[in-house]
This record gives structure tokens, C-alpha cells and sequence, in this order.
């Protein structure tokens, strides 16, 4: 892929971040005193309406965010441009979204770096594919698969109404493909740093992904369900051409802050999904076998998925 000069990319080019005056066409973000949020698009000569009243977008466009308006009945609302973070989880979805706390996982335990090509299988809604058009920066690229057209067409919108992009464009750095990746990524030849798999059965593109990653790439599955994340863990174990995978999980949870009165929030961000990582050998390499001590059971006569040759057989009962 061909890399733009560096004099032709304005530094808010395709970033997803606009500074200065707020303007038509833009997204603004409100907030109430109880902590109600609404977003919508700048229109002159449009309303926004409340049960406290409504304004006027006109009274908006021109000013610099980050200032508090009062509405018609006499309710007070500050004013922003909505950041990625806020965005994601309100925008229109086809699929359910990954959320900023994973996105932000994946984006730091998966090395997404500026300039990488990423490959991504399961569109969604374009959540995550914002997160990581902006992780790549303007000289690298996104190629995400998805096979739906309706969630593909959800998240088209979502990813150009987040970048701003105006009206029959898309990112330049990405290329969105309707199809299958476990077909279509062997069929395109592309070669890749990570890869990215937000679906229900992640395992069955472990061999295509491992033909299109570097040395020393990087797979990521994001699987909600723990039966998920062992069938896609021992795939990784017994295809052998990775290092050990690791799984995770991250909880989130606020915390209420006033004087000497600190203590847990009432609600956290729990369970969302689980990721698992492991980085791709050079090829004909194995990485060193792991020495471990299954768990009694823990491959017995009800376990039916994939098993690695170094797991020694569980003797019969009796």
C-alpha cells in the first residue's frame, strides 16, 4: 500500500477530533444535571427538544465547546463534542458494540501501532473499527470482513458520521470487504500485523489467519462465553504455529470521591467479553512445549474439543 505524503494529511485528517467553533454538520453531545446525555447532528434552523424545553441549534453553532446553555424551561446543559468513548455507546447499532473498556484492551494488549494493517473479521456496528482507524494513524490500513450486509451497512454510517466524512466517502485507510474471512482473506493474498476476530466462532479463521500474519503478529479473539474463549484457546494450542495463548477479562468500577466520604460506585462495568492473544512464529517454528498439570476432569470423558498432543491422556475410572 502506497503511503501518502506527509504534507498532504492535515493533522485532523480522518482523525475523528475537530477543535474550534462548533459547526453545522457536526455532532454535539448534552449533558442535564442528572446526568442525561443526548446527541444529535447541528442543523441551522432546527430544535432540540426536552422535557425541559428546547433550543435552538443555532444557538450552538459558532461557539467553542465546553460551555453550559440554558434550554427554554429553564434547564441547564453542558455542551461538547462527544468523544469516541461517548460515542460508541450510543451510536445505532445493527450488532452489539465493543465496548470502550475491551476496545481499549485490545488497542494495548494487541500492540496496535501507528502504521500497522490490521485485519479485522466481524464488523458490527464500527465500534472497534474507529478505535483502531485511529490506533493505525493516516499511513496504516483497517481491512475489516464482515458478512452481513445489514451490520456492514450500520457501520458504515457509524464510522463516517464518527470521522466526519462527507457524504460517499469512507476512511482512506479502510477497506471494508462483505464475505467470510476464513475465504476471503486467503483469496486477497493480504499480509498483516494483527488480526482482530469479534465472532461467534473465531477458531474456525485460525488457519487463515495464521497464513496472513507476519512473524510475530499478533491473533486477538473477543468471545463472550467461556465454553468460547477454551474451544478458540485449545485450536490456538493444537494448530501450534502460535506462542501460548493468553486469556483474559477486565471489570470496571467507578468510585464516588466527596471530602472524606471515598468509596466503591454503586455499579461497575462487569462481564462484557473475554480476549485471547498469542503471537504467530516464523513459520516451520513451534514454540517451546508448556509444561502444565491439567486439572482432574478437566479433559475427561465430556470434554469433545480440540486437544493438544502434550496433554497426557486422563486414566479410566476404576
Amino acid at each position: 500500500m502506497s503511503q501518502p505524503d506527509p504534507g498532504d494529511v492535515p493533522t485532523e485528517a480522518w482523525s475523528g477530533v475537530h477543535r474550534g467553533p462548533l459547526r453545522a454538520g457536526e455532532w454535539v453531545r448534552l449533558v442535564d444535571g442528572k446526568g442525561r446525555k443526548h446527541n444529535f447532528c447541528l442543523e441551522p434552523g432546527k430544535r432540540f427538544f426536552s422535557n425541559r424545553g428546547h433550543l435552538d441549534h443555532d444557538e450552538l453553532i459558532g461557539r467553542e465547546e465546553g460551555f453550559t446553555v440554558t434550554s427554554s424551561a429553564g434547564g441547564e446543559y453542558l455542551v461538547f463534542r462527544p468523544l469516541l468513548s461517548e460515542f460508541v455507546v450510543s451510536m445505532p447499532r445493527g450488532a452489539a458494540v465493543v465496548y470502550p473498556k475491551d476496545a481499549a484492551q485490545i488497542i494495548a494488549m494487541a500492540d496496535i501501532f501507528p502504521g500497522a494493517h490490521v485485519v479485522e473479521a466481524g464488523v458490527g456496528s464500527g465500534a472497534l473499527t474507529c478505535s483502531l482507524l485511529r490506533a493505525v494513524g493516516p499511513y496504516g490500513r483497517v481491512s475489516s470482513y464482515e458478512r452481513r450486509e445489514e451490520f456492514a451497512d450500520v457501520a458504515r454510517r457509524n464510522v463516517s458520521q464518527f470521522f466526519g466524512a462527507p457524504d460517499g466517502e469512507t476512511h482512506p485507510a479502510w477497506r471494508l470487504t462483505i464475505g467470510d474471512l476464513a475465504e476471503a482473506l486467503p483469496a486477497s493474498g493480504e499480509q498483516c500485523d494483527r488480526i482482530i476476530l469479534d465472532m461467534l466462532a473465531p477458531w474456525d479463521c485460525l488457519d487463515a489467519a495464521a497464513d496472513a500474519l507476519r512473524p510475530g503478529g499478533i491473533v486477538c479473539a473477543y468471545v463472550a462465553t467461556t465454553t468460547q474463549m477454551s474451544r478458540f484457546v485449545e485450536t490456538v494450542r493444537v494448530h501450534g504455529g502460535f506462542t501460548e495463548p493468553t486469556g483474559w477479562e477486565s471489570l470496571v468500577r467507578d468510585w464516588h470521591v466527596e471530602g472524606l466520604a471515598v468509596r466503591p460506585g454503586h455499579k461497575m462495568i462487569g462481564h462484557t467479553a473475554f480476549l485471547v492473544t498469542a503471537r504467530r512464529m516464523a513459520p516451520g517454528e513451534r514454540a517451546p512445549r508448556k509444561s502444565r498439570r491439567p486439572a482432574p476432569g478437566a479433559y475427561g470423558p465430556d470434554y469433545t474439543g480440540p486437544r493438544s498432543a502434550d496433554v497426557p491422556d486422563e486414566p479410566a475410572e476404576g
